[in-house]
């Protein structure tokens, strides 16, 4: 019976693209056993204002931040409710100090729960299973953490703990819009020559159908797949992209408040026969999805959930309703890449996902999480996530961190 001796919490800037930032826990039982979890910055969904904005760069030519697989989105978001009792002062208020604004605020408010109500909670408590512990409001990091240890102690891999049936997975690779044609194609090809047999690009208004037409043209039997961050709200625009034989248009449209427009999404998919696959972050905002027929396919990225209990939960839902999955996830460190791999280990993951390797500077974990000719291994010879944490990397990386 699990019961946590030691919780201590990292905070970590990580040397790459915009510099995104997470949390990781580490918990210790009794025993010594230990277990890791991870929450990684919000990413910033094209939507709204910033849509216009992007297009307008795109049509310029410059594109800040974008180019390379590495910078092609912001993933793994978490939303995390406020606490129980107001929030002090302390590593909290210098986590969300600056110009990062909400995204900053949010890890900020999970670093506060986890010192101030979740970790202190948490310690001493006997459990048996990682769903008895009800509600986690520090997120993914606790959650992914318990179930870690769990699986540890009981020599299994975390795949198979949590209903996974796959030895691998094939991959997709996510690409940001480039400067040029030229460009795009030309790294479209260094995936496909590294063995990728699926692609994934990013499209936005004022680049959509060129970029797609082009990288159709140079490889016909090549799968791919558009993601349009909700960045669109007209379907005939992307109506014009399935003429070119695309496997899935991800994320179509946004809405108020970042929750996607079932309404477009559900037209999308009466007028195209490519899979229209839509993101959302909780049960109930599935269920709503699927009865208003807003699409076919399921973008799980698990930690939007929260909690894997609820990643199964969904997962469930989409497969009785005849949905394919796809899992996607990945900035930060490999600690939450795993956690992708292990989910989308799930039978009913049945497209490639996306769980590229972080690069080198943000990896702490052995084996690295990657591809390779186009798949991924399930760890499933090491019990938990099946990786080693470089606990000496994670704290050069950390810049701040507390044990209770």
């Amino acid at each position: 019976m699990p019961r946590v001796r030691e919780l201590e919490v990292f905070r970590l800037v990580l040397p790459y693209g915009r510099r995104p930032e997470s949390i990781l826990v580490k918990l210790t039982d009794y025993g010594g056993m230990t277990g890791w979890g991870e929450v990684v910055q919000p990413g910033e969904p094209r939507t709204g204002r910033t849509q216009a904005a992007t297009a307008a760069l795109a049509t310029a030519g410059t594109i800040p931040g974008e180019g390379t697989a590495e910078k092609a989105r912001d993933r793994d978001t978490v939303a995390v409710p406020s606490a129980a009792r107001p929030l002090r002062s302390g590593p909290a208020g210098r986590a969300g100090a600056g110009a990062a604004g909400e995204r900053d605020h949010v890890l900020g408010k999970t670093w506060a729960i986890l010192e101030e109500s979740l970790g202190p909670e948490l310690l001493g408590v006997d459990w048996e299973h990682p769903d008895e512990l009800g509600e986690l409001p520090g997120g993914t990091a606790v959650d992914l953490a318990c179930w870690d240890l769990w699986a540890r102690m009981r020599g299994v891999p975390l795949a198979h703990a949590i209903g996974g049936t796959r030895t691998s997975l094939m991959a997709t690779v996510h690409l940001a819009a480039e400067r040029s044609l030229e460009a795009m194609v030309a790294r479209v090809n260094r995936h496909v020559c590294a063995g990728y047999a699926h692609v994934t690009l990013d499209v936005h208004p004022g680049w959509d159908v060129e970029p797609v037409r082009a990288v159709r043209a140079a490889y016909p039997a090549l799968a791919l797949a558009v993601d349009a961050r909700g960045a669109y709200t007209d379907v005939s625009a992307l109506e014009a992209l399935a003429a070119y034989d695309v496997t899935a248009i991800e994320r179509p449209f946004g809405g108020p408040g970042g929750a996607p427009d079932l309404d477009l999404h559900a037209e999308l998919q009466e007028r195209v026969t490519s899979l229209v696959a839509i993101e959302v972050h909780s049960v109930p905002a599935l269920k709503e999805a699927i009865a208003a027929r807003a699409g076919s396919a399921l973008l799980l990225r698990p930690s939007r959930f929260g909690r894997l209990r609820a990643v199964r939960q969904a997962h469930d839902l989409a497969v009785a309703a005849g949905w394919d999955i796809t899992a996607a996830g990945g900035s930060g460190t490999g600690l939450a890449r795993a956690a992708t791999v292990a989910v989308a280990s799930l039978p009913g993951c049945t497209l490639p996902s996306d769980v590229t390797e972080p690069p080198r500077s943000a990896q702490i974990v052995t084996p690295p999480v990657g591809a390779s000719d186009g798949v991924v291994a399930v760890p499933l010879t090491q019990p938990g996530l099946g990786h080693l944490v470089d606990e000496d990397r994670v704290r050069r990386l950390a810049t701040d961190s507390f044990r209770l």
